[in-house]
């Protein structure tokens, strides 16, 4: 059996049950843990506590591991899994991820994965069916509903501009310095050199800080869902022709769930300071995407 746990935000979440479709669309016997969810001192900062997302979507059916089916791979909490996984290693089935890719992962049978899973080579071959099972369910708010008609309608493009927790001093050591300033230049040139027309939507966590920075008839900044209603930001990316992202899954995910034949999708060469950019595999891993360095260089 293979067991993938499933923790972080939604973007994450998403990873990783795309990841888990991945290994039963092979007819491998596969199953969630969202313990992670439910046990609180398994999130560090219990004041934000992380919600189960994956469960706001009516078509995302899924398996969840019991209790017995995960102390069989990894050990019990008690201490008789303690002394096991201390005196008896080898009888332990876990792998946790350590790099961008694990081309090993697929080989797995019997295994109890932990892990974010961004890379799009897990799951590229799948999109096309989780675009029709990550359905969100209707907005309450009509000026959803409004600005996705009109993103349908011109040379939509979604910039996701993340702050916030970004500019934690713990964060931007590995964040920070990535999507500069010169980076959104960049991106956006290289979709206006090819639809002068382009118009774009601008989700942030930081609204005025957005608006200072950008002014004119060819910006919206998007600014009205918060709280429980936070994760319309992703379904209207979703519904723009073309995609800015920042290194964050969120993003990623409102390229993905972009059906749009003729879409851009734009990425940071890397996603932490600690990567080191190889633009020939990023391009495998990351095929139909167009990387952008710090310096607003473009990768094609």
């Amino acid at each position: 059996m293979i067991i993938v746990q499933v923790a972080g935000g939604l973007g994450n979440q998403l990873q990783q049950y795309a990841l888990y479709q991945k290994f039963v669309r092979m007819g491998k016997e596969a199953r969630l843990d969202i313990s992670w969810f439910i046990e609180e001192s398994m999130q560090k900062n219990v004041l934000a506590k992380r919600k189960l997302e994956l469960d706001f979507f009516d078509r995302l059916i899924y398996e969840i591991c019991t209790v017995e089916e995960k102390a069989e791979l990894i050990g019990s909490e008690e201490l008789t899994g303690k002394i096991r996984r201390k005196l008896f290693p080898f009888t332990v089935h876990r792998f946790q991820e350590t790099q961008m890719y694990h081309p090993e992962l697929m080989q797995f049978d019997n295994m109890y994965i932990s892990g974010y899973f961004a890379c799009e080579k897990y799951y590229a071959d799948i999109l096309y069916d989780l675009r029709e099972r990550i359905q969100f369910p209707p907005s309450s708010n009509p000026q959803n509903q409004e600005i996705a008609e009109e993103m349908q309608k011109r040379e939509s493009v979604s910039v996701h501009i993340r702050r916030g927790d970004y500019l934690d001093q713990e964060n931007i050591k590995l964040f920070g310095g990535i999507c500069t300033d010169a980076y959104y230049v960049g991106a956006m040139k290289h979709i206006r050199d090819q639809y002068p027309e382009a118009h774009f939507y601008l989700f942030s966590d930081d609204a005025e800080y957005i608006r200072g920075r950008y002014k004119g008839e060819n910006y919206t900044v998007i600014d009205w869902n918060h709280g429980a209603d936070s994760f319309y930001d992703m379904w209207l990316m979703s519904r723009c022709k073309h995609n800015i992202c920042a290194n964050s899954t969120f993003s990623f995910w409102g390229a993905r769930l972009n059906g749009y034949e003729k879409k851009i999708m734009m990425r940071p060469a890397i996603h932490k300071t600690t990567q080191i950019f190889d633009a020939e595999k990023m391009r495998d891993l990351w095929k139909g995407w167009i990387l952008v360095n710090g310096e607003g260089k473009i990768f094609d």
